[in-house]
Order: C-alpha cells, then structure tokens, then sequence
C-alpha cells in the first residue's frame, strides 16, 4: 500500500491587488471557506455591501515561478471620509497559515496601498487570537469589542510604518489587468 502523501505547500509567495478574475473569486471563495465553513461566523457567505468599493488583495502561491492559487486575502476600503480606510476579511488558507511572513504581506500592502491613496487613518477589527501579531507591526488597540459573537479589538495601524505603495509601482501586467 502506498502512505498517503501531505499537499504542496510552495514556500514562496507573492502578494498583489486581486487583479484578475479568477483571483477575485479564489479570493471570495477564501473568505467563504474561512468565515463560513471554518469559523462559522457567517453562514452561506460573507460578502456584503462593502465588497462593491473594496480593493481585494490576494497572496498567490508561486509554483516553477508562476502564480499558482489563492492562499490569503483581505481587503481595503475608504470609509465616509476618503482619508480613513479599513482593512476587513484577513484570511488565510488553513495549509499556509504557519507560512513565516505571509499574513504579515498581506498587512503591509493593505495599509501602504491605502496609505497612497489618501489614507490617513488605518482601522481594524481584529479577532483578539491575531492581536499580538498585529501590535508586532507597529498598531495599537483602541479597546474591545465583540462583533460576530467573537472577540475583536478595534485597531488602528501607525501610518509611519507603512511608506505609500503607488498604483505606478505594480507590475505592467497588473495595472493592465486592473484597468480592464
């Protein structure tokens, strides 16, 4: 008998705006496997009104160099004033959540996207497990609350940590893609 063997993990990773199709719904599906299936917070899906202003972001598994498949996201959007914009859905897939760095991606080209796009002020609800990881990235709490019957706190990132990360600085292919 043969043993069965674990899945491909690719060590490697990249990190971008979700500027393709197929991203945009590994992406949804993500969130969808995480907030509904996994965690239970949601019950069929967890889209909502938000996700029609939204910039998705996905990290991309590499495989022979290439993109290979969706393996975390988030996404950002301004609120009422176009200078304070939240992050909201950070998930990752349950295989590359001990992945060094990744979450960490994810984070840092939220806030600096958002950063270059006027945003003067970064928010979050973080559920209270990652609250450790994101004081290690230089946010502060501003206290707790409970939202989705699980424990958040609001959380605000230090906008000097996060240099501006411009449209003009992605690749050609993504802002072709992002225009189409």
């Amino acid at each position: 008998m043969y043993e069965p063997f674990k899945p491909f993990v690719s060590p490697t990773h990249r990190v971008c705006i979700a500027s393709q199709n197929w991203q945009r719904a590994a992406a949804a599906q993500l969130r969808r496997d995480v907030f509904c299936t996994e965690q239970g917070i949601f019950t069929d899906d967890d889209r909502d009104e938000t996700d029609q202003l939204a910039t998705p972001i996905v990290a991309l598994s590499r495989l022979l160099g290439d993109d290979d498949h969706v393996i975390g996201t988030v996404r950002i959007h301004p609120a009422a004033s176009a200078t304070e914009w939240w992050g909201s859905r950070l998930a990752v897939s349950s295989a590359y959540r001990r992945q060094a760095g990744l979450g960490t991606s994810l984070i840092r080209l939220a806030v600096s996207t958002a950063h270059a796009r006027g945003c003067t002020r970064f928010l979050a609800h973080v559920q209270a497990g990652n609250v450790l990881l994101f004081q290690r990235l230089h946010w502060h709490s501003l206290g707790e609350i409970e939202q989705y019957g699980k424990a958040h706190h609001l959380m605000e990132a230090d906008l000097a940590h996060y240099p501006p990360v411009h449209d003009e600085m992605l690749s050609t292919e993504q802002r072709t893609a992002a225009v189409a």
